[in-house]
């Protein structure tokens, strides 16, 4: 006899990367699927111990973990993960100080976003979906020029030298927690767009998800009726992760067609029906020219939400 029940502890999700690669938009989009009155979003910088001043006064970026509590951050995810309440520090980015403190309790579901949220394996061991955003360097360095200038103060010339302080940093602290993700999301700007121009808006970028074995991806044979790919707006493959192992490479145009995506957000929705009152709820961001609707982070945030839900229903064997 099988029964599917609820877990009794915060389902927790992780999502790691590098500064400015959309964690924050990712994790918004995902709480709003679930339903925000049901999730806590943590950014786990708030564990930073230095301040911006201080960080350059001891040349150290906030990627190195001698700039955060690792410690107090580790400790308050196995609280949390116990639904046990926290005194959560509060990191101002935009003026580079520490606020407050902030009692946080958890709720049914629990984002954690942030730098370094796989730095130990304890750390790792707490969270049931985790994620990493690894966007090309292009992009990334525009959307942190574009976050860093114009929401958090920074000069031109101070957005280059942290970026030369980060540089070592992100190689050594940042990018070695990809191979403990479960999903890594590639978002890329298009080389050419439908009329042969080039994309700038952030709403028609393709998107890479590499699908790790470690989680039960949906079966999305339905979609292909046989094939590897549905016209050229999405494409899966097995592949190779760079440590050889096997994976699935689930790619989607930013240039999908409206119908297109219409048609793989309903078979996700299909697989989610407890969601579906949100359905309004997916794929939006700021973009430069004013709010719009991106099918790719719609699609996106659609499958990490997926897990969550499916992380919530312990199965077990009687």
């Amino acid at each position: 006899m099988v029964i599917s029940k609820k877990v009794d502890r915060p389902v927790i999700l992780g999502v790691v990367g590098d500064s400015a690669t959309g964690k924050t938009t990712l994790s918004a989009g995902v709480a709003r699927i679930l339903g925000e009155d049901r999730c806590t979003v943590i950014c786990t910088d708030d564990y930073h111990s230095l301040d911006r001043v201080q960080r350059q006064e001891m040349d150290l970026s906030a990627l190195n973990p001698k700039a955060n509590h690792i410690d107090i951050l580790k400790q308050h995810l196995n609280l949390l993960r116990q639904g046990k309440p926290v005194l959560k520090p509060v990191y101002d980015h935009a003026k580079g100080i520490f606020r407050p403190a902030e009692y946080v309790r958890p709720k049914d579901y629990l984002i954690l976003e942030g730098l370094l949220g796989y730095h130990t394996r304890d750390m790792r061991d707490c969270y049931d979906v985790k994620i990493f955003l690894n966007p090309s360097d292009e992009l990334r360095f525009n959307w942190k020029e574009h976050r860093d200038i114009s929401q958090r103060g920074y000069s031109k010339q101070d957005l280059v030298q942290s970026l030369g302080r980060r540089e070592k940093d992100s190689l050594e602290f940042i990018d070695p927690q990809r191979v403990f993700a479960d999903m890594v999301i590639s978002f890329e700007k298009p080389e050419k767009g439908g009329d042969n121009t080039e994309v700038e808006d952030n709403a028609h970028l393709d998107v890479r998800h590499i699908l790790r074995p470690t989680l039960p991806h949906p079966d999305f044979s339905p979609l292909f009726e046989g094939g590897s790919s549905v016209g050229d707006d999405i494409f899966i493959q097995l592949a190779r992760d760079a440590d050889g192992k096997p994976v699935d490479v689930l790619e989607i145009s930013g240039g999908i067609s409206d119908e297109r995506a219409e048609r793989m957000e309903n078979f996700m929705w299909d697989h989610i029906p407890e969601a579906g009152h949100m359905r309004e709820q997916v794929g939006r961001i700021d973009d430069v020219g004013g709010p719009q609707i991106s099918h790719p982070l719609a699609l996106t945030q659609l499958l990490v939400a997926y897990h969550m839900i499916k992380a919530g229903m312990d199965v077990h064997a009687v």
